[in-house]
């Protein structure tokens, strides 16, 4: 038998989701700012496409939790 769908807690999972991405987030950036004459090139860019695509994330996990609290 299918579990039923318990969305009580949606919206507390989705912050956690974007605390945890903005964290990683701020945490590479002030790596980038503290190391990045030692880095090579590829992994400097490699840390800003992840950036990118946690800020895409970010994004999405609040238009998600702004649909949670409206439904």
């Amino acid at each position: 038998m299918a579990k039923p769908d318990n969305r009580a807690d949606n919206e507390i999972h989705l912050q956690q989701h974007i605390n945890h991405t903005l964290d990683n987030l701020h945490e590479a950036e002030e790596y980038l700012e503290e190391y990045s004459d030692e880095i090579t090139s590829k992994e400097k860019r490699d840390i800003e496409v992840k950036n990118e695509h946690r800020k895409e994330s970010i994004n999405a996990f609040i238009d998600e939790k702004r649909d949670e609290s409206q439904g």
